[in-house]
C-alpha cells in the first residue's frame, strides 16, 4: 500500500497538545478535598467506570487518526512507466498441403513447422501477430492479437485436410497481406512457410510480393523439407503415397528480395529453428511505451474505522458513562 500524500502524516502530531490536554483536564475535572492521610482509602479498587473513561479517549485518538490515514489517500501500487520495447506486427502464413506431412522431418513436416511456428509467437511478448494457412485456397485463422495463448492454441489447432489439396502461396500470401494491413506498427512482416512451388490459386506469387512491396510488407520465405521423392500420408492416416516435391526457390527467394526479407532454407528441425531464431533477431522495432497500473483506493476501511470508533465513543459517552449535572 501506498500513500499518495505521505505528508499529512505530520498531523499526528497533533497527539502531543491532545495528549497533554487530557492528562491536565483528568487531574483538574474532579472537585477536591485536603485531608491528612489517604491510607483508608489507598487500598479501593480502580472501578471499571474509571478505565472505561480512558478508553473513550482512545476511541477518539483512534477516530482522528484513522481520519488522518484517509485523508493521506491511501492505495494499492499504481505507477505510470514509459519504456522502449521491441515490437512489431506479424503474420504466418502456414502451407498446410498434402507434402506436409513428409516424413524428412520428426514426426513430420507440419508437425514440426507448427511446434516452431508455436515457440517463435511465445518469444515475441510485444509484438501482434496472426495466422494464415493455405493449401489449394487460403484461409485467415487468426487476426492481429497480442493474445499469446489464443494464437498458439490456433496453430495447435490447425489440421491437414482443412483446405482443398494444392499449394497457392499467391493467395496465401495475399491473404497474409490483407490480414496485416490493418495493423498500427510502423513494421510490418509476413513469414511464409512452404515446402512446394505454386500450383493453385488465382493471384500469382509475383503479383502478390508486388502488392506487399507497395504496401511497404517485407516477407521472408522459408522453404521447409527436401527436394525428391517424399511419402505423404492422406489427412486421416489410412494411405500413404509416394509424390515428387520440388520447393521453388528461385520464386521465393524473388519475393523475399523484392520485399526486403530474406529465403532460408531448412531440411531438418534444427535448421528450422535457426531459421525463426534469426527471423526473431532480425525482426526488432524499438517502440515508446506507457505502461499504466489500475490504480485502487483504500480510504473506506480507515472512514469506517473512524465512524465505528466515533459511534462508539458517543454510545459509551451518553449511556454507561453518561454523567448528571
Amino acid at each position: 500500500m501506498m500513500l499518495k500524500y505521505p505528508g499529512l502524516l505530520w498531523l499526528f502530531l497533533i497527539y502531543i497538545p491532545l495528549i497533554a490536554w487530557y492528562i491536565w483536564k483528568h487531574r483538574n475535572a474532579n472537585p477536591s478535598l485536603g485531608i491528612s492521610t489517604v491510607s483508608p482509602i489507598a487500598k479501593l479498587p480502580v472501578t471499571w467506570k474509571t478505565v472505561a473513561m480512558h478508553f473513550l479517549f482512545v476511541l477518539q485518538l483512534v477516530a482522528i487518526g484513522a481520519l488522518i490515514v484517509a485523508l493521506c489517500r491511501p492505495q494499492t501500487h499504481d505507477h505510470l512507466r514509459s519504456s522502449r520495447i521491441e515490437g512489431t506486427d506479424i503474420v504466418i502464413a502456414l502451407d498446410i498441403s498434402g507434402s506436409m506431412t513428409a516424413k524428412d522431418f520428426e514426426p513430420s513436416r507440419f508437425a514440426a513447422a507448427k511446434d516452431v511456428a508455436t515457440k517463435f509467437v511465445n518469444m515475441r511478448k510485444d509484438d501482434n501477430m496472426g495466422l494464415v494457412v493455405f493449401a489449394g485456397e487460403s484461409l485467415s485463422l487468426m487476426p492481429l492479437t497480442n493474445d499469446r495463448a489464443a494464437l498458439m492454441n490456433a496453430i495447435r489447432q490447425v489440421q491437414m485436410g482443412d483446405l482443398t489439396d494444392g499449394t497457392a502461396i499467391g493467395d496465401g500470401l495475399t491473404s497474409a497481406i490483407n490480414r496485416i494491413a490493418s495493423g498500427k506498427a510502423k513494421s510490418k512482416s509476413i513469414i511464409l512457410l512452404t515446402d512446394g512451388t505454386n500450383n493453385a490459386g488465382d493471384v500469382p506469387p509475383s503479383t502478390a510480393a508486388q502488392i506487399a512491396k507497395q504496401k511497404g510488407i517485407k516477407v521472408y520465405t522459408i522453404g521447409v523439407g527436401t527436394n525428391g521423392s517424399i511419402q505423404i500420408t492422406d489427412p486421416y492416416g489410412f494411405s500413404t503415397t509416394t509424390m515428387e516435391t520440388k520447393i521453388d526457390e528461385q520464386s521465393l527467394r524473388q519475393i523475399a528480395d523484392l520485399t526486403g526479407g530474406k529465403y532460408f532454407r531448412a531440411t531438418d528441425e534444427k535448421m528450422l529453428n535457426h531459421v525463426f531464431e534469426e527471423i526473431d533477431h532480425l525482426e526488432k522495432t524499438v517502440l515508446d511505451v506507457d505502461r499504466f497500473t489500475l490504480t485502487d483506493e483504500n480510504f473506506m476501511p480507515w472512514i469506517l474505522t473512524a465512524l465505528c470508533a466515533m459511534c462508539l465513543a458517543l454510545l459509551m459517552r451518553y449511556t454507561v458513562l453518561r454523567r448528571i449535572p
